[in-house]
């Protein structure tokens, strides 16, 4: 089979023909095999009205193909993106910028991502950010999850990047996050150390496991609230400092779930919904509040501590309303 410019001349579509194998088949599932294109690209094709078969537009992915029917994948019109607001900035010399990342905006492009990232923020302001391996991650040298807010320090030269990198695979950065968390931690203080690996059921999230990579979490109870009237396994929320050895994927959100204690609005790891809704939480309720290192170039200490943003002020104040 020989997939063809619709347009030779212009080169933005592709024809492909039904095979007689195929009649009666599903649509995606057709063109993903005529094309060579996943499943989940082709659907996103025909959400975006660029299918036709036989000149008509395809109305759904499941629609059934007949044999010799003609079908045209054109290209999606791509539109603009807007730079999110600036990022607030922490701590900058020329090596280095310690930012605040505000929840619900991903570091760096990457697979799924759509929208502006960290990275546009930061590149639409003016900041020089040191070129790396990967031209998507340019300054990279770790991350916080999406929605996750807090300070993260990015590399604006070459040298502050190498010198970050050896940092955080040495585990010379210290993190500190606080978290609200569902129930009572008991004991108060402890130390999780239980691997992770990717789920088998999801594989966008992570849970804990003999094949996974090693990852180690401390935590202490910092303040333990009583919710009255919650849901009967709900009768305490606790809010945790948290710090990390290792930098795992959803490292702090799965540990805790591990434990029986997931961050409090995080329904991917088995937060409660109705919780959630009760503190007014859009988000899991997460935040990197203190990094400390040494400069990777001068030595001189790096301590940037930042509060808590105010949706999660909002939540706390739920928690302890005015006497």
């Amino acid at each position: 089979m020989t997939v063809e410019p619709a347009d030779p001349g212009a080169g933005q579509a592709d024809r492909v023909t039904v095979t007689e194998a195929q009649s009666g088949q599903r649509l995606d599932k057709v063109l993903a095999a005529l094309t060579g294109r996943s499943r989940a690209q082709v659907q996103q094709l025909i959400t975006a009205g660029v299918v036709e078969v036989d000149g008509d537009s395809a109305t759904t992915k499941s629609q059934q193909v007949a044999a010799g029917q003609a079908i045209t994948v054109g290209t999606p019109t791509a539109e603009p993106v807007e730079p999110p607001p600036p990022v607030a900035i922490r701590w900058a010399d020329e090596h280095l910028a310690v930012v605040a990342k505000p929840a619900d905006l991903v570091v760096h492009d990457g697979a799924g991502v759509r929208g502006a990232t960290l990275v546009d923020a930061l590149l639409a302001q003016g900041v020089g950010l040191a070129p790396a391996e990967d031209p998507t991650r340019p300054g990279i040298v770790h991350r916080l999850d999406r929605g996750t807010s807090g300070v993260l320090v990015v590399a604006l030269s070459a040298e502050a990047m190498d010198g970050l990198q050896r940092m955080f695979r040495a585990h010379d950065v210290e993190r500190e996050y606080w978290a609200l968390v569902e129930g009572q931690p008991d004991p108060a203080t402890a130390t999780i150390d239980a691997p992770i690996r990717r789920s088998s059921r999801n594989r966008t999230t992570f849970t804990t496991g003999e094949q996974g990579r090693d990852a180690v979490t401390h935590f202490t109870t910092t303040a333990v609230h009583p919710i009255e009237g919650a849901e009967r396994h709900l009768s305490w929320v606790s809010e945790v400092a948290v710090t990390l050895e290792t930098g795992r994927t959803h490292q702090v959100r799965v540990h805790m779930r591990a434990i029986g204690h997931p961050v409090a609005g995080d329904t991917a790891y088995g937060g409660s919904a109705a919780l959630a809704a009760r503190l007014r939480l859009p988000r899991q309720a997460l935040h990197a509040r203190r990094l400390a290192f040494a400069h990777p170039v001068t030595g001189a200490p790096i301590e940037v501590v930042e509060p808590l943003p105010e949706d999660l002020r909002t939540a706390v104040e739920v928690l302890r309303p005015a006497p």
